[in-house]
């Protein structure tokens, strides 16, 4: 079983339904929406997930559909267009807005599940990506103010002799510093603790 959903939306019912069974089949959860609107009235609170979305629908189109989206959930959650042959210029300009693909009906199932599948397989990295963000913010809360200095410091690249001048301590007591920094934010080397320190922005 997939470890990201993916939603579907889309008003024809029989379509809605063959993608349901589609994707269940390939062991990929799913659920399915008659209309935008009731998608986003009971929008999901997934951190990652997939959505598949019509073009041409009542009350919301699929191109408001991506917009809104990339507003609320941005690149945790990619889209996928379905559209029929008339559609395609809309589906190009929300090419151009971000979605993932988008597939012309009748659509080949086989595309379909490769380009679900590369969604969630991209979606493994954005949640590993986010993990690792929410633990080395957990790590730094146990610094206190002069292990953040010294951390902060570390991470923009600063030398020993350099956080020891700046912050008016011995180059020794830096050394103790950075010490206490690695430990708490259990890092193995100055590379991860930079990284982590990429990770936080």
């Amino acid at each position: 079983m997939s470890l990201h959903s993916v939603f579907i939306i889309d008003d024809d019912a029989a379509v809605r339904d063959s993608l349901l069974m589609l994707l269940r089949g390939e062991g990929i959860r799913a659920r399915g929406f008659s209309s935008a609107v009731d998608f986003f009235n009971a929008l999901p609170d997934d951190a990652t997930a997939c959505v598949i979305t019509d073009v041409r629908m009542p009350d919301m189109e699929g191109d408001e559909v991506v917009r809104r989206l990339a507003q609320l959930r941005g690149d945790a959650w990619p889209v996928i267009v379905i559209t029929g042959h008339a559609d395609v210029p809309m589906a190009v300009q929300m090419m151009k807005a971000g979605i993932v693909d988008f597939i012309e009906k009748p659509f080949d199932p086989r595309r379909l599940i490769e380009t679900v599948r590369g969604c969630l397989a991209r979606l493994n990295h954005v949640g590993h990506e986010q993990a690792a963000r929410v633990a080395a913010e957990q790590r730094l809360t146990r610094l206190t103010p002069r292990e953040r200095q010294v951390f902060d410091a570390l991470i923009h690249g600063h030398s020993n002799k350099a956080i020891a001048l700046d912050l008016d301590i011995s180059p020794r007591t830096v050394e103790v510093f950075r010490a206490k920094v690695m430990a708490k934010m259990e890092a193995d080397s100055l590379s991860s603790l930079v990284r982590m320190g990429l990770t936080l922005g």
